[in-house]
């Protein structure tokens, strides 16, 4: 792996269930992750993701293509565009840093309305 080095893309279907199932899994039980209406009532156009689901789709990309000895050791992410019901995230990554076994990737997440994450991910990789 070396600086500069571009990860595959990874496309992820945003779907109701994604976005409720995420929030329950994660204990964030706000009411604009899994009622449309009071989403609506609060000026969402509909429930949206939250950033814990985000961070833990940021993770298993990174995962994916370092393998499952990888170890993360520093996630750090910001939130842009929401992530809503019926659109697509596609996770893009670039190596912006290698020392010895540890590498560090910037991650970006893009939906149909713009930028949904970016950040940057410093990950372990055994030998």
């Amino acid at each position: 792996m070396n600086v500069g080095d571009t990860l595959p893309p990874l496309e992820i279907a945003v779907t109701r269930t994604l976005i409720v199932a995420g929030a329950i899994a994660s204990r964030d039980y706000q009411d604009v992750h899994h009622d449309a209406a009071l989403a609506r009532e609060k000026g969402s156009p509909d429930i949206f993701m939250n950033i814990l689901t985000t961070n833990g789709l940021v993770g298993r990309y990174i995962t994916d293509h370092l393998g499952p000895r990888a170890v993360l050791r520093k996630v750090a992410i910001r939130l842009g565009a929401p992530n809503y019901p019926g659109d697509t995230m596609t996770l893009t990554g670039t190596v912006t840093a290698v020392c010895g076994n540890r590498v560090e990737i910037r991650v970006v997440g893009a939906n149909g309305i713009g930028r949904h994450v970016s950040g940057t991910v410093t990950a372990e990789v055994a030998a």
